[in-house]
C-alpha cells in the first residue's frame, strides 16, 4: 500500500531496554499494559515463546538487505525481531486495537512500516520497498489465501516462513495421490518447494489455540501460475468425488459442460492419464500441462465460474 502505512520513528533512549523487553515475554506485558483481549473472531493467538521466535528467524535466513512482509502483526514480538535484523519490514494488521502495542514494539525502528488494512484486500506489489520475503504468524482463517496471494503478487519474493494451522501446512506440502493434496497444494507447488519445517505446541501462544500449529517453509522455484491455470486447478478439485473431467464439466455448467468433459478426457489420454482420472492423481506439472492442452477457450469458460481457493 504505497503511502498508506505509518512509519515508526527512531528513539535512541529506548534501545537499551530492547533485549530485556523482548525476552521478558513482551506479548504478555503488552496485553496487560494496553488492556488487550485476543479477538477470537479474528483467530488471534499471540506468540509468547522466544525459542520459536529464534527458530522462525533461522528458517527465514534473515539478512540486512531483506525486505520482509509480515501479515498479522499482533502484539509486535515477531515484528520487532524482524526489524532488528532486516533492511525493512512491512507489518500488516487489521485490528486497530493493537495499534498501541505495535507502536510500542516498533517505535525504535525507522525501518518498519505499519499498515492497518485487510491483508486480503491489500495489494502487496504496491508496498514500497517491495517485499522479497514473507515471514509471519498468519491468522489461521486466511493463512492459505494469504500465502497464495503473496506468491502471485510478489514475483520477486523468494522465501516464505509462515506459522499456520498444522493441517494447512500439511495440505500445502502434500504430494499428489494423498488425501490432503488439493488445489492449494498444486498452486503453491507450481511456484515453490514446500515443506513442513516443524510442529509448534499450543503452549507457544496466548491464548493457546485449539488446533495444532506448524511452521511451513516455501522457497520459490518458478513464477506463480497464470490465473487461468489456477482457475483450472480450482475447478478440477471443486468436486473431489467426481473424476477430473466430471468436476470440470460441473463447474462449466449446463451450456458448456458436455464439451468441456469431452475435451478434458481427450487431453488426459493425450498426456498419458486415464480419461476418468481424479484430480488428486495429477501432480502440479501435470495440471499445468493439462491447462496448456485444453487451450484458452476451455480455460476461459472455467475462469469465470471456478470456485475460490480450497
Amino acid at each position: 500500500m504505497r503511502g498508506g502505512g505509518t512509519r515508526s520513528g527512531p528513539d535512541a533512549g529506548h534501545t537499551a531496554n530492547l533485549e530485556a523487553r523482548r525476552t521478558g515475554q513482551a506479548s504478555l506485558r503488552r496485553m496487560r499494559e494496553f488492556g488487550i483481549r485476543p479477538n477470537r473472531d479474528l483467530g488471534q493467538s499471540f506468540l509468547i515463546d522466544d525459542n520459536v521466535l529464534r527458530i522462525i528467524g533461522t528458517l527465514a535466513e534473515l539478512g540486512p538487505r531483506d525486505v520482509v512482509l509480515e501479515v498479522g502483526g499482533g502484539l509486535g514480538v515477531l515484528s520487532e525481531h524482524l526489524a532488528e535484523r532486516v533492511g525493512h519490514v512491512h507489518v500488516v494488521e487489521i485490528d486497530r486495537s493493537l495499534e498501541p502495542a505495535l507502536a510500542d514494539a516498533l517505535g525504535p525502528h525507522a525501518n518498519a512500516s505499519t499498515h492497518f488494512a485487510d491483508a486480503l484486500a491489500l495489494d502487496y506489489g504496491r508496498l514500497a520497498p517491495v517485499p522479497d520475503k514473507v515471514v509471519a504468524n498468519l491468522p489461521y482463517g486466511v493463512a492459505a489465501t494469504v500465502i497464495l496471494k503473496s506468491i502471485a503478487e510478489l514475483p520477486g519474493a523468494g522465501l516464505w516462513v509462515a506459522m499456520v494451522q498444522r493441517e494447512v501446512a500439511e495440505r500445502l506440502a502434500a504430494p499428489p495421490g494423498t488425501r490432503t493434496y488439493g488445489a492449494s497444494s498444486a498452486i503453491a507447488q507450481l511456484a515453490c518447494e514446500v515443506r513442513v519445517a516443524r510442529r509448534v505446541p499450543a503452549t507457544a501462544f496466548a491464548p493457546a489455540p485449539r488446533v495444532e500449529s506448524a511452521l511451513c517453509v516455501l522457497r520459490r522455484r518458478g513464477p506463480s501460475p497464470p490465473a487461468e491455470v489456477a482457475a483450472l486447478v480450482h475447478a478440477a478439485f471443486a468436486h473431489r468425488r467426481k473424476t477430473l473431467a466430471g468436476s470440470l464439466a460441473l463447474v462449466a455448467g449446463d451450456s458448456d459442460g458436455a464439451a468441456v468433459r469431452r475435451s478434458a478426457r481427450a487431453a488426459l489420454e493425450a498426456l498419458g492419464h486415464p480419461p476418468d482420472a481424479r484430480a488428486e492423481r495429477l501432480g502440479p506439472g501435470d495440471l499445468s500441462a493439462l491447462a496448456e492442452r485444453l487451450g484458452p477457450e476451455v480455460l476461459g469458460s472455467l475462469a469465470t465460474r471456478a470456485p475460490g481457493r480450497r
